[in-house]
């Protein structure tokens, strides 16, 4: 598999030293964390792309440094990853980004999750991609639907990660199939 991934303005790569300091500033910005339980320092975000580069080398395929080139060298992740959790919807793979502020409403996360999908779907060979996040990240939702996606009738599912009674561990999930895809 590939280490990087091009669209039309973004350039989705393997993790570098480089991409430390403006991964864990964009994880240390509280409207990037917004539907998250909290930032993260810079140790967590370390252990976060170490995590990523772990993934890539189990399966494959994994979380992407998105890189807009001659503006700026890393802007967040997209990608793929496999569902880390026991859930009514597991084993799945689930599709994911997260942008740091400046570059959001540029396209940049449908851009790349459409380029993602088109991984998933084609070379890697999968059946269903899936997405969630908290009700109230109308963005991140927004995203998921202009990629295609429907919510899953199911309702919302409590996030095992959070503790029972956690404003943030009710979830919605979104999925979307290959032959639903290849008919848009």
């Amino acid at each position: 598999m590939s280490n990087e991934l091009r669209t039309e303005r973004l350039l989705l790569r393997r993790w570098t030293r480089s991409d430390r300091e403006p991964f864990a500033a964009l994880n240390a910005d509280p409207r990037v964390m917004e539907h998250f339980p909290g930032c993260l320092s810079e140790v967590q975000s370390r252990a976060l792309i170490l995590g990523f580069e772990e993934h890539f080398d189990e399966h494959g395929f994994g979380l992407w440094a998105v890189e807009v080139p001659g503006v700026a060298d890393c802007i967040g992740f997209t990608g793929l990853k496999v569902v880390g959790f026991e859930a009514r919807f597991t084993p799945a793979v689930e599709i994911a980004w997260r942008l740091a502020a400046a570059h959001w409403g540029r396209g940049y996360a449908s851009e790349a999750a459409r380029a993602v999908l088109e991984l998933a779907f084609g070379p890697l060979g999968l059946d269903q991609v899936v997405s969630f996040t908290v009700p109230a990240n109308v963005r991140s939702i927004a995203v998921m639907e202009r990629l295609g996606m429907q919510r899953d009738g199911g309702g919302t599912f409590e996030h095992p990660a959070l503790p029972v009674g956690h404003p943030l561990r009710p979830h919605v999930l979104y999925r979307i199939a290959r032959d639903e895809r290849r008919a848009r």
